[in-house]
């Protein structure tokens, strides 16, 4: 449940929560044309508050807007300017914020190209996406009868709405077969991602995710661990992984700015295992550079 703050951004002002609201005729809630992203914003150790990564994943929202040929009419720096007041009117310390832009009412059927294109920004507390403990113990997740799509039927690299209908079939599944989360093969066969997450696994001291060639998510976290992993000097390799190398993995974890860092112990009734060294200690690096003293990066941090 998501407990209600005092403001929401829409359409270029701060307008009170209950304020927010959209026609039954909203293209978008018909069809599924439209795009969003989840950014966390940290109170770090020095009491100061920073938005983490705001403009790759901003950057990925208007390019998931260009993928569907959809033209915000706000820009990326006023998009900036909106995450930044919300926190600050809502007096958020940290938060979850959602960037949104939808097709919105006007005319109806698959191709209303004149509808108007609405933007706004939610802002929420959420503690750990896949439960209390799921960071510190691991889950067991669950490979989904539901595959991921096929590079040649959607856009991969969109954080496009209507496209997570699987994920959500997926999720459902899993959860109604009793585990934490769900894992999605591509078509051919080849472990893919979550429902929400991106998916790595370490197998003799090295680290391995499958390559953005893949059907995957261009994921903003994704790419924070592989760079961490490489300052850290693991083996890092990009690379299609099967379903028996998941099966053998010495360590697996989920990567998500909703899961952060998440832990698999156990796939498909397969144990994997406690939570691994090479995972413990891309956690601990991970949890640093977001809220803790590490300031390797404050290319990474928009302050607030």
């Amino acid at each position: 449940m998501v407990d209600k703050v005092k403001s929401i951004w829409m359409e270029g002002e701060l307008i009170a929560w209950d304020d927010a609201k959209l026609h039954l005729l909203t293209h978008t809630m018909h069809y599924g044309l439209g795009a969003f992203e989840g950014i966390r914003a940290y109170q770090r150790t020095d009491g100061t508050t920073a938005i983490f990564r705001l403009q790759e994943h901003l950057i990925r929202l208007f390019d998931s807007c260009k993928l569907m040929m959809i033209e915000p009419r706000f820009t990326r720096e006023q998009v900036t300017t909106a995450c930044i007041a919300l926190l600050k009117d809502n007096r958020m310390d940290e938060a979850y914020l959602r960037p949104i832009v939808w097709v919105g009412d006007g005319a109806m059927g698959v191709y209303a190209p004149d509808n108007p294109i609405r933007t706004a920004v939610v802002a929420w507390r959420w503690g750990a996406y896949l439960g209390k403990g799921a960071i510190e113990n691991g889950i067991r997740v669950k490979i989904s009868s539901w595959a991921r799509h096929h590079i040649h039927v959607s856009l991969a690299k969109g954080k496009i709405m209507g496209q997570y209908t699987n994920s959500i079939m997926a999720k459902r599944e899993a959860k109604m077969a009793g585990y934490d989360e769900a894992v999605l093969m591509d078509v051919q066969g080849y472990v893919s991602e979550g429902s929400g997450e991106n998916l790595f696994i370490v197998k003799k001291g090295k680290l391995i995710t499958p390559p953005l060639s893949a059907s995957i998510l261009e994921g903003v976290t994704r790419d924070t661990i592989l760079a961490l992993a490489r300052e850290e000097g693991i083996p890092v390799s990009e690379e299609m992984i099967t379903r028996d190398q998941l099966y053998l993995a010495d360590e697996c974890f989920f990567t998500g700015t909703a899961a952060e860092v998440t832990p698999i112990r156990e796939v498909d009734n397969r144990k994997i295992g406690e939570v691994g060294p090479i995972t413990k200690r891309l956690q601990a690096r991970y949890f640093d550079v977001v809220k803790g003293s590490d300031t390797s990066h404050p290319e990474w941090l928009t302050r607030v």
